[in-house]
């Protein structure tokens, strides 16, 4: 692996940090989110009711201990962190005229103890996170006025923190609004309204604002790098049979059709015609395709966890659980706890097609294992499992790197510190290498907990990889 490679491990502002109302921050959308389960979905409250309990309030305290929890991410030597910046910290209404200094003293400190460390972060603008009102008084992404919007507080922070970061990421997962809309886009869609509609417009509108950072950050810093990141995990076909295959293929462009625009600076005339087949009429302006095209992404970054395969159904076969999207269980694979496919191989084939299709430096910014780890009397958290997941898809990464030829910038696992889940809104459904002693309902004291896997992720940074 190259020696400047950044490893590292990744949170988001809204799962991880609580306070949810200190420092004058705003509501977000997953502030009226409740929790959920493995068999319960999270529900979309209006507003926060007493009846409810909703885990992003408390996150995991990362808001009181960002100290320690920078500490003990140096003590494994990571040479990044991958985070966000809470859009309602620093404009808690999304549309105020003037941006919240409590919420920009929060990460000047934040970044100030990453330095002192000389870990590098990486920022998401936006992170499944977004203010309240944006949604109840604009409807979201609908309203053009959110690229305003988005591009103020984009502004404010780029320029705020230009001294600090250099690598930025626009929207995370962008392409989840098709399967997911109110998590990256704050969307809850209508019974009357035409679905597609709804969601391709606000993507395109998403799109646009995202270009519009992307050349202003460079605009600001020209040494900054402006990633978009996108949901992806290849997609295998059921067979060989030529309709499988098919079906395969058409999944992936699927797939990518919304970063291929953040890439490319156009849309694709296959993701065109999907529009068309599926009566979607877009507000495209002039001025768009002219920024759209100015603001091409420097990197891809994307979150993988599984594979899928896709193909004609057959009785007695089922769906596999998966990262808000599913594909058929595949025999050769093993599940998780959550049912989400293990496949390490998957990882190398993804980096392959990524890079084949793109021709832009990568960055895996998610991968890991979600699992309820059982801490010790002695304090500590026995998780062979983990290692032995990051160990096989580490492998598969070197390998696209070294044997072929996938310029890639670096790794962050997911959920470095246990946080709380997006989908499930559980903390008992574990990431990281650090455990934190919080239940699904808030209980317990917050006090933090090496890993076996801290140990072990430790001599992989220090190897470069080597020692796995």
């Amino acid at each position: 692996m190259n020696k400047n490679f950044l490893w590292g491990g990744a949170t988001a502002a809204n799962q991880c940090e609580g306070a949810y109302l200190d420092g004058n921050k705003g509501l977000s959308i997953m502030d009226v989110m409740t929790n959920g389960s493995k068999n319960h979905k999270r529900l979309i409250t209006d507003s926060i009711q007493k009846e409810y309990y909703y885990p992003n309030h408390d996150g995991n305290h990362f808001y009181y201990h960002y100290k320690e929890d920078i500490a003990l991410m140096a003590e494994m030597g990571f040479k990044c962190y991958r985070m966000s910046i809470a859009w309602t910290r620093i404009y808690p209404n999304g549309d105020d005229e003037q941006p919240n200094e409590d919420g920009l003293k929060f990460y000047d400190k934040v970044f100030q103890e990453l330095k002192k460390y000389n870990i590098e972060p990486i920022v998401t603008l936006s992170h499944y996170e977004m203010p309240l009102n944006l949604v109840k008084k604009y409807g979201s992404w609908r309203s053009r006025k959110l690229i305003d919007f988005f591009y103020n507080f984009s502004k404010t922070v780029l320029t705020r923190y230009k001294n600090y970061v250099r690598y930025w990421i626009t929207f995370n997962e962008i392409n989840a609004i098709e399967f997911m809309p109110y998590f990256p886009a704050g969307l809850l869609i209508e019974e009357d309204e035409n679905r597609h509609q709804v969601i391709y417009q606000a993507a395109h509108h998403m799109l646009v604002a995202s270009a519009k950072v992307v050349k202003l950050a460079h605009d600001i810093n020209p040494k900054n790098k402006v990633g978009c990141m996108t949901l992806f995990g290849v997609n295998y076909p059921r067979t060989c049979h030529p309709n499988d295959v098919l079906k395969a293929e058409m999944a992936n462009q699927d797939f990518l059709g919304i970063p291929d625009v953040q890439v490319f600076g156009y849309y694709s005339d296959y993701q065109l015609k999907q529009y068309q087949n599926k009566n979607v009429h877009l507000d495209i302006t002039d001025e768009d395709l002219e920024i759209l095209k100015n603001g091409t992404v420097d990197f891809v970054s994307f979150s993988y966890y599984m594979s899928m395969v896709q193909g004609e159904k057959r009785e007695g076969e089922n769906f596999a659980q998966g990262n808000m999207v599913a594909g058929l269980e595949n025999p050769y694979l093993e599940s998780n706890e959550w049912g989400w496919q293990i496949d390490p191989v998957g990882l190398r084939i993804t980096l392959n097609y990524l890079y084949q299709k793109y021709r832009k430096p990568l960055f895996i910014v998610e991968n890991g294992l979600g699992s309820e780890d059982i801490l010790t009397s002695d304090g500590t958290v026995h998780d062979d499992y983990r290692i032995d997941y990051l160990r096989k898809h580490i492998q598969e990464m070197i390998k696209a790197v070294d044997e072929d030829g996938v310029p890639l910038l670096g790794y962050t696992m997911w959920g470095c510190i246990d946080l709380v889940s997006a989908g499930s809104g559980e903390m008992k459904k574990r990431y990281g290498f650090v455990y934190v002693d919080k239940d699904d309902y808030g209980n317990g004291t917050y006090k933090r907990f090496r890993k076996d896997s801290f140990y072990w992720y430790k001599k992989v940074i220090e190897s470069n990889g080597e020692i796995l």
